[in-house]
């Protein structure tokens, strides 16, 4: 656009923005009855209930044993990794295509360590 152009257009707005449109005085009392407080109190009922929720869901978790169960279901995939390890270390020399264990064993600490690291880092700054 030329420098014509831009000063048609501010002279436009400029225009515009010294027209005013007489209300009846309609904008004063919807600004006067807009819920400014009712949000607020809304939005910590909701922080509130939130909070509420979270206590009672863990109370519960631990009053009918959901540790156990998050153990149990760590150690039994530890044991179905290291067997899936074990196949694996076993059976490579007997296969056509070329291993290499230290790429699986790699493998297996980055599904291991970094992926819940990195999930668990975003996670936290988002919140």
């Amino acid at each position: 656009m030329t420098d014509k152009d831009n000063m048609m257009i501010e002279d436009f707005f400029k225009q515009a923005a010294q027209q005013q449109i007489e209300d009846n005085g309609f904008t004063e009392r919807v600004m006067k009855n807009l819920p400014d407080r009712k949000l607020e109190v809304a939005r910590r009922l909701s922080q509130l209930w939130t909070l509420f929720c979270l206590v009672v869901a863990g109370v519960l978790f631990f009053v009918f044993g959901g540790w156990q169960v998050v153990t149990g279901l760590f150690y039994a995939s530890i044991r179905v990794m290291l067997g899936w390890l074990e196949v694996q270390m076993v059976t490579a020399s007997t296969t056509e295509i070329p291993i290499n264990l230290w790429g699986i064993l790699l493998l297996v600490a980055i599904v291991i360590i970094y992926l819940p690291y990195q999930t668990a880092r975003k996670l936290s700054a988002t919140l």
